[in-house]
């Protein structure tokens, strides 16, 4: 059998979407679910700003934590946002949040920790019934986050 070569893999890019600031209130503990331990945190409302979009974070989503025993948290968060021109959209982001026992224990209680110092990466999924952002819904995005006392700082990036 004759192996045809393959070109070479060409790197993706990033094109930023926008930023997000979300605000959240305290975590609603669930307790120790076996897999680690559950809490909820809801989520109050929000702005977002960038080149694709800007407008609000609607109230209403949640973020899905695990407290996994090793520090790491699995986390699922779901909420709607609405841009400036009246188009509402789905997000669905998953993600991951690590660092030292000494920095989970510090962003748990609600400190402000440099970024630089635990690794907060997400994939938001869109959703939207608008045919002016339904591109959203066909591209593969990825995120830094940022914990901040009383809310989180997601910056949304296109993968090109």
């Amino acid at each position: 059998m004759t192996v045809t070569p393959l070109p070479p893999p060409v790197a993706p890019t990033l094109r930023h979407l926008f930023d997000l600031q979300v605000d959240v209130a305290p975590a609603i503990e669930v307790g120790d679910i076996g897999a680690g331990k559950r809490r909820i945190i809801p989520i109050l409302g929000g702005t977002f700003a960038g080149p694709a979009a800007r407008g609000e974070v609607l109230p209403g989503g949640a973020d899905w934590q695990i407290l996994r025993a090793d520090g790491t948290i699995e986390l699922v968060a779901r909420y709607a946002i609405r841009t400036h021109d009246g188009a509402t959209i789905n997000v669905v982001n998953r993600g991951i949040r690590a660092g030292s026992p000494e920095v989970i224990a510090r962003l748990t209680a609600g400190e402000a920790v440099d970024p630089s110092e635990y690794y907060f990466r997400t994939s938001p999924v869109f959703e939207t019934g608008d045919p002016r952002y339904a591109a959203l819904a066909r591209t593969i995005c990825v995120a830094t986050a940022q914990r901040k006392p009383g809310g989180v700082i997601i910056r949304a990036f296109a993968v090109e």
